[in-house]
C-alpha cells in the first residue's frame, strides 16, 4: 500500500476555514440589513402615531374654531399650525361649510343648518401640508383626518 505525499492534501484546511468565513460573514451581513429594516419600520411607526395625533389635534382646533364662531363663513379658510416642537409634525387646517334646510320648527319656520367640514393634513414637512416635494422622499410621514359637525 502506497502511502499519500503529505503536501497532497496541503491547503485544504485553508479552504475549508475560508469558506467558513464568507459564510459567517454573509450571516452577519443578513442580520444587521435585518436589523437595520427593523428600526426603521419602528420609527415610521413612531412618526406615523404621532402624525395621527397631530392631525387629531388640528380637526379638534378646527371644530373649535368653527363652532365658536371665528370661522363664521369657513368656506375655504386654512390654517397651518406648528406642532413642531411637541410631536415633530406641521398640520394644514381647512374648513368649509354648507347651509341647508332641515325641516321646520314649531312656529312652522324653515330650520337652517350649517353643516361644517374640517380637514387637518399632518407631516413632518417644514412648510405646509401635503408637501408633495418631500412625498416621494424617504421619512415622509403623512396623516389626513376629516370630521363634520352641524350647528
Amino acid at each position: 500500500m502506497k502511502r499519500p505525499h503529505p503536501r497532497s492534501s496541503a491547503g485544504f484546511g485553508a479552504i475549508a476555514a475560508i469558506f467558513v468565513l464568507v459564510v459567517l460573514a454573509s450571516l452577519a451581513a443578513a442580520i444587521v440589513r435585518l436589523g437595520q429594516s427593523t428600526q426603521t419600520g419602528s420609527a415610521q411607526d413612531i412618526l406615523g402615531a404621532r402624525a395621527w395625533a397631530a392631525a387629531r389635534a388640528g380637526t379638534e382646533w378646527g371644530l373649535y374654531q368653527a363652532l365658536k364662531g371665528s370661522w363664521t363663513t369657513c368656506s375655504g379658510a386654512s390654517q397651518t399650525l406648528d406642532l413642531t416642537a411637541d410631536t415633530g409634525m406641521r398640520v394644514t387646517v381647512r374648513c368649509t361649510s354648507t347651509v341647508y334646510n332641515e325641516g321646520e320648527t314649531t312656529t312652522g319656520a324653515v330650520q337652517t343648518l350649517r353643516l361644517y367640514t374640517v380637514d387637518a393634513a399632518a407631516c413632518n414637512s417644514t412648510s405646509a401640508c401635503p408637501d408633495n416635494t418631500r412625498a416621494v422622499q424617504p421619512g415622509y410621514i403623512e396623516r389626513r383626518r376629516q370630521v363634520q359637525a352641524t350647528q
